[in-house]
């Protein structure tokens, strides 16, 4: 080849270069935008029929409201992607969420903001007993799932329905393997309160104080699952909690002898305020009970205990602390 050709040939050669770059690039831009549409495309719509009607989740939600702490303690052991959260009461171990600016705040716990929900545009909306009033509302916006949990436990078996509902959302957000191994983590859990609790004599009461007022939680509440799950044995015989619990005095505390006392300062929560202690509570009829006595009161996390039901965390959580009173 002359001199002369040289620079010609190069230059056709870096043409041919080019060219096939781009071709390349282009075939790879191709191949991506067709994986898109293939990726949601290999996603199987998922229907769930719950107590409110039916939700069929059509693609992979990536932006979850969530509108309850125990659906959200579910969507971070899933990981899951959550775009908004009503951020009034949160509980300590969830206050990422909350301090994060990039999760909006859509409402209360009991009555959600629509208008931000819109703008929001969410692909899934989680809410539980509390807001269900709102289920046609949240509907028109996007699928809603509602947690089909008994908050006066009349079926018995909270922590069963926990964890079914936690199987649901693994289907739902593509997260099955983690979702078996969390609800394995919360038989786990069962198990080692069972084994601190099965065959001590030990009775409790469980009360939530309210402003200087008590009222009491039996096997037919919100914390029934410590009585007919975890083997606690209940002090009172009253069943019939009610969503509020039962109200009650001192005087039934001091007639119901128990051995445990854990109580839920349910004013520190709601009113911000110092959390009961011995020297707050002290009066001369719960002096009397065998709890109070032998160092058995046992001030519960009252963010876990009363803003979140019955999930992964919470139940770590609440299970600790019933130990705890079997124990100091």
């Amino acid at each position: 080849m002359s001199i002369h050709k040289q620079p010609r040939a190069r230059a056709a050669l870096l043409a041919l270069a080019v060219a096939g770059g781009l071709l390349g690039c282009d075939a790879r831009q191709a191949q991506s935008t067709a994986a898109a549409p293939a990726a949601q495309a290999a996603y199987a719509p998922v229907t769930v029929k719950h107590e409110l009607g039916t939700t069929q989740i059509n693609k992979r939600p990536e932006r979850v409201v969530a509108f309850d702490m125990s659906e959200l303690d579910a969507l971070d052991q899933l990981g899951a992607p959550v775009a908004g959260i009503s951020k009034d009461y949160v509980a300590g171990f969830l206050k990422k969420y909350e301090q994060d600016a990039k999760v909006m705040d859509v409402g209360t716990t009991i009555q959600p903001n629509l208008e931000r929900l819109h703008a929001l545009k969410p692909d899934l909306i989680l809410i539980s007993p509390l807001q269900a009033q709102s289920y046609p509302e949240l509907s028109r916006i996007a699928p809603t799932l509602h947690y089909d949990i008994d908050l006066n436990n009349r079926p018995g078996h909270t922590l069963d329905t926990a964890k079914e509902h936690l199987l649901t959302l693994g289907r739902i957000l593509g997260k099955e393997a983690l979702a078996r191994e969390k609800a394995g983590e919360i038989d786990a859990k069962i198990k080692q309160v069972r084994e601190v609790t099965a065959g001590r004599p030990e009775k409790a009461l469980i009360v939530l104080h309210n402003n200087g007022a008590f009222t009491s939680y039996g096997v037919r509440s919100r914390y029934g699952y410590i009585f007919d799950t975890l083997g606690v044995k209940p002090a009172s015989n009253e069943t019939n909690s009610g969503l509020h619990g039962q109200p009650i005095s001192n005087e039934f505390i001091q007639q119901a002898a128990p051995d445990i006392l854990y109580v839920i300062d349910r004013t520190a929560v709601m009113e911000r305020r110092p959390a009961l202690n011995l020297k707050t509570l002290d009066n001369p009829l719960l002096r009397q009970t065998k709890a109070w006595r032998k160092g058995k009161v046992i001030f519960a996390d009252a963010e876990t205990w009363y803003l979140c039901t019955a999930s992964l965390s919470c139940l770590n959580r609440i299970g600790d602390e019933v130990i705890k009173g079997y124990r100091s």
